[in-house]
Parts: structure tokens; sequence; C-alpha cells
């Protein structure tokens, strides 16, 4: 661990890394800490909207068992007191999980965790309540039935993204250092571009999920302010378990360290605006093209001047998870329910509620294609740089009305590069590049082999190292 990482740059330690290690020294106590997290709920939630559900008591008695612990000498683990969010569609033993939706809100408390998040208490870390999530975490901004419309707090009129919108307004805004999410297409980086984070999106596998899955696209992972942070996050929670048969063996790589030492000079890089479909911004694109520029460069890099074309990933990307939104339902709940359904889920439900096995096999081969162009092009390349995002962070309600410089696109388009990785399983991150003329964070993506994950981690280092962002929004503390 960098000795910058792990010593509090104030007397008010805010990163993860920052807290665990005052914790540890007893400089402040996991009920402190817990107790200012659950401050800064209660007075920014009028405004996110992050929270769907916030357990105090739970949260204290975990802060009190910490401190404990410590007094004892005890080993409490390198997430020591740090309170955290939990994106609601994990299981978190004593809340309650909705997965952004009527159907299943008002329903009993969790009686355990996943594996995911029963690692992040082992080590020591406190979650303090669920933060919000579109329904079924389908599109890539947080407005749903149940809980209404989340805001990024660098501007409230916009969105913080999706689906992991509630974790990105809430580390965004400084309320919790740290907070989980899962990113099947695009719910962990869309929410680190549009609010000025970190979002590593692991390789398929890295972290264990039990949870039934048929597309084996979605991955767990954490928004956090820090490329240290994101990787304590990953050194704690990556490791097999045979509850997920695709789970991966251990890596061998204690990412914490990788993320000082690794080296990356000569690793061959391809800059893409577009991969050869994509429409971007104009600002995004001046933005992300420098900031590309700069991690070649402090790097040591080798950059490959060629053209990127790959089969558009949306389409298939849209069809090969047509099948995970049902497993969301009981047979009881479709169609008696669907009016409960926010729009755009339920005419995906009405779309493939009678989808043939040939249609769901032509997604397949689409899927299959894109995966042998991207195995192709990493023979050539250790890693690929793109904007994360065509656009910056949008209107909160819904990306309807979305333009790339004047022309209307459909909605899907808007975050067109993401996708990439969760249909192939590369490691992929996104890095916040710079803020808009207009205050809006952008990001810049870095996409590299399967397995690489150390890679990906250690390439945002150097872009934390070379040119510092702002933490969290303007104007909040």
């Amino acid at each position: 661990m960098a000795d910058s990482e792990a010593t509090p740059t104030s007397d008010r330690p805010e990163t993860a890394i920052e807290i665990a290690e005052a914790v540890r020294r007893r400089e402040v106590s996991a009920r402190e800490m817990v107790d200012r997290a659950l401050e800064r709920i209660e007075e920014s939630e009028e405004r996110l909207n992050a929270f769907v559900h916030v357990g105090p008591d739970l949260a204290r008695r975990d802060a009190d068992t910490i401190d404990a612990r410590i007094a004892r000498g005890e080993e409490v683990g390198s997430f020591a007191g740090v309170p955290f969010g939990v994106k609601d569609m994990d299981l978190c033993a004593g809340m309650p999980t909705t997965y952004g939706s009527l159907i299943h809100k008002g329903r009993p408390a969790s009686n355990h965790d996943s594996v995911h998040i029963g690692r992040l208490r082992e080590a020591g870390a406190i979650p303090v309540g669920m933060t919000s999530s579109s329904e079924f975490g389908t599109v890539h901004f947080v407005h749903t039935k149940a809980w209404g419309t989340t805001r990024n707090p660098w501007n409230l009129e916009r969105t913080s993204g999706g689906s992991s919108g509630g974790s990105g307004a809430t580390v965004a805004a400084g309320v919790v250092p740290f907070a989980t999410a899962g990113d099947g297409g695009g719910s962990t980086r869309i929410p680190a571009a549009f609010s000025g984070l970190v979002g590593m999106k692991p390789s398929y596998g890295r972290i264990p999920r039990e949870d039934a899955s048929t597309s084996q696209t979605a991955v767990w992972g954490a928004l956090t302010r820090t490329v240290a942070d994101a990787a304590r996050h990953l050194d704690v929670v990556a490791g097999p378990d045979d509850r997920d048969r695709t789970s991966l063996p251990p890596s061998g790589v204690n990412y914490e360290r990788a993320i000082e030492e690794l080296d990356t000079s000569g690793l061959r890089a391809i800059w893409s605006p577009d991969l050869g479909y994509a429409r971007v911004d104009d600002e995004v694109l001046e933005i992300t093209e420098a900031a590309a520029a700069g991690l070649i460069a402090e790097a040591k890099l080798s950059a490959i001047d060629r053209q990127v074309e790959l089969t558009e990933p949306v389409k298939a990307w849209l069809g090969s998870g047509a099948i995970d939104i049902w497993l969301h339902l009981e047979r009881e709940d479709w169609p008696a329910r669907k009016d409960e359904l926010v729009g755009h889920v339920r005419r995906n439900f009405e779309s493939t509620e009678e989808l043939t096995a040939p249609a769901y096999a032509g997604f397949m081969r689409r899927r299959q294609r894109l995966e042998f162009e991207v195995a192709e092009l990493f023979r050539d390349i250790d890693l690929l740089i793109t904007p994360t995002t065509a656009v910056t962070a949008f209107k909160a309600e819904t990306p309807r009305d979305v333009t790339v410089n004047g022309e209307k696109i459909d909605p899907a388009m808007t975050v067109p590069f993401t996708m990439l990785a969760n249909l192939c399983w590369n490691p992929s991150i996104s890095i916040p590049a710079g803020v808009t003329r207009e205050g809006l964070p952008v990001g810049l993506q870095v996409t590299v082999p399967r397995h690489r994950d150390e890679l990906a981690l250690r390439l945002a280092r150097i872009v934390e190292q070379a040119s510092p962002w702002q933490r969290t929004a303007p104007g909040w503390w």
C-alpha cells in the first residue's frame, strides 16, 4: 500500500483506506464513522434520493462490535469500520432487497449475505443502507415507480447513471467512501463516468455471485473515489466460491500492491473514439482523447495506429440478456402485476414473453461473432482505450431526448462502449478524465485482456497520479 493512501490527508478521513487505517489506529472509532455517514444520509437524501433503505441500528451494532474487537487487540480486517452502501440488487442480512421494483417492495429483509457482502463484512466494512437501482438493473438511469428518481450531486437536474445510480450519487456526494455496484452492461462504469468516480468491472467470475444468470454478463463491483480503494475492494472480495460454478481460481495478485508496482512500459494500446459504430459528443471526445494521450505517455505505452471495427454489441447484449429479467418474477407476478412495472421494463417482458429459440440463437450468434472479434483484437494489443459513455449525464428522469452534436439518438447508444466487456468477460474500468464546460464529469474507459484485472487498475492509478481528480462533487460537506 502507498503511504499516501494509508495516511489521512486531514483530521477527517474520507476514503475507505483512510477510514480503515484511522479506525485500526484508534484515532477515530467505527461508531464515529458510521454516525457521520448516517448524518450525511439524512442531510442529503431529500436532494439525492440515493438510498431506498437505511439501517442505523444494524450499522451501529456492527460498529460497536468492531470497536470492541479493536479494544481487545483483535484483527478486524482491511476495511475496519468503513461504512458503505449496498446496491439494491444484492443481498445484505437484515436489510430488504427490492430490485428497484414495486413487485418486491415490502418483502422481508434478507436473512443472509451474498458472498460479496459477506466478504466485505468479514473485512470489517459496515453496511449502512441499500442504494437505489433501476428496476431489475435494466437501464442506465434510476427512475422507478417504487422509489422515484435518483439525482447527480454534480447537477441535481441530471442522472447519476444506472443501474447503480444510488451508489454513484452517494459516493460522489461524499456520504459514504464506497458503495457496491453491479455491472451487467455498464452499470458500474456508467455511474462512474457520470459522477466523477472510479468504476471497476472485473473479469467475469472474479467476484463470485451465487444468483442464477442465463446471459453470464453481470459482475459485482464497487464505486470508489480512488483507485487504491477499488484495488482493496477487489483484494477483499475476489476468489472462488463453490456456489458460483463460474467463479475463477485465486489470481495470485495483490491488487493494492500491483497498482503501484506493475510495469506497463511498452504495452500496446489502441485509442478508438467509436469502435466503428458509435457517435460521441464533441466535448466528451475532446476530453477523452486528451486523457488517452496522457495515459499513453505517462504509462510509456506503445500506441498502435489502427482503426477498430467491431460488431455493434448493443443488440447482442439486449438479446442475450432477454431471459435474465424473468428470473426476478414469480409465476404469479406476470401478467397480474405488470402495471406495477415501469414502462420500459414492462415492454421488455412483453417483447420477450414469446421469444423463440431460433430468435434467441440469432442473438447468441451475434455475441459469438463479437467474442471472436475481441479475442482477435487482443492478440495484437494489450489495452483498448475509449470514452466510457457517448454523452455526459442527461436529464434525471429519462434519456429519450438525448442528442449527440445536435442529433437525437437511440437512448441505448448513449452508452455504446460498455457492453463489449460484459459480453466478452474482459476487465474494464472507468476513470475520471475531466469535466465539461458545463461542469459535468467525463469518464475514460480502459479495457484489457481477460483475467488481467491488475492491469486495468494499474493504468487507472497512473492516470490518477498524473492528473488527480476532484474526489467529490462540488459543494458537499
